[in-house]
C-alpha cells in the first residue's frame, strides 16, 4: 500500500495551498480516507475525512470553514484544499486509509506526508 502525499509548501497567511494524496494497493474506493497533520512538538491531528464515495466530509474543529476534502475514485486520489491558511496551519499532512468497519480512530495506512509551512 502507497499513499503518497504532495503540494506542500512555503506559503504566507491568507494564501491557498492543494494538497493531493494518490493511492495504490488498494481497492480505493472502498476507502474511508483521510488527512492528518503532526506539527512539531504537537500531537498528531485529524483534519479531515471523507466516506467511499465521497459522503459525509467531517472536518477537525480548526479547519472547518477553510479546508475542503475531496476524493476521486476514478484516479485514485483524494485532495485537500485549504484557503485562508494560518501559521498555526503550519505541519507535516499525512494522507491515511482506513475500511469502514476499522474504528474511526484508526487509520491503518498512512503515508509519508508533505511539510506545509504558512510564514506570518
Amino acid at each position: 500500500v502507497q499513499l503518497q502525499a504532495s503540494g506542500g509548501g512555503l506559503v504566507q497567511a491568507g494564501d491557498s495551498l492543494r494538497l493531493s494524496c494518490a493511492a495504490s494497493g488498494i481497492s480505493f474506493s472502498n476507502y474511508i480516507m483521510a488527512w492528518f497533520r503532526q506539527a512539531p512538538g504537537k500531537e498528531r491531528e485529524f483534519v479531515a475525512s471523507i466516506r467511499e464515495r465521497g459522503g459525509g466530509p467531517s472536518y477537525g474543529h480548526s479547519v472547518k470553514g477553510r479546508f475542503t476534502i475531496s476524493r476521486d475514485n476514478a484516479k485514485k486520489t483524494v485532495s485537500l484544499q485549504m484557503n485562508s491558511l494560518k501559521p498555526e496551519d503550519t505541519a507535516v499532512y499525512y494522507c491515511a486509509a482506513r475500511r469502514i468497519f476499522t474504528p474511526s480512530d484508526v487509520y491503518p495506512y498512512m503515508g509519508q506526508g508533505t511539510l506545509v509551512t504558512v510564514s506570518s
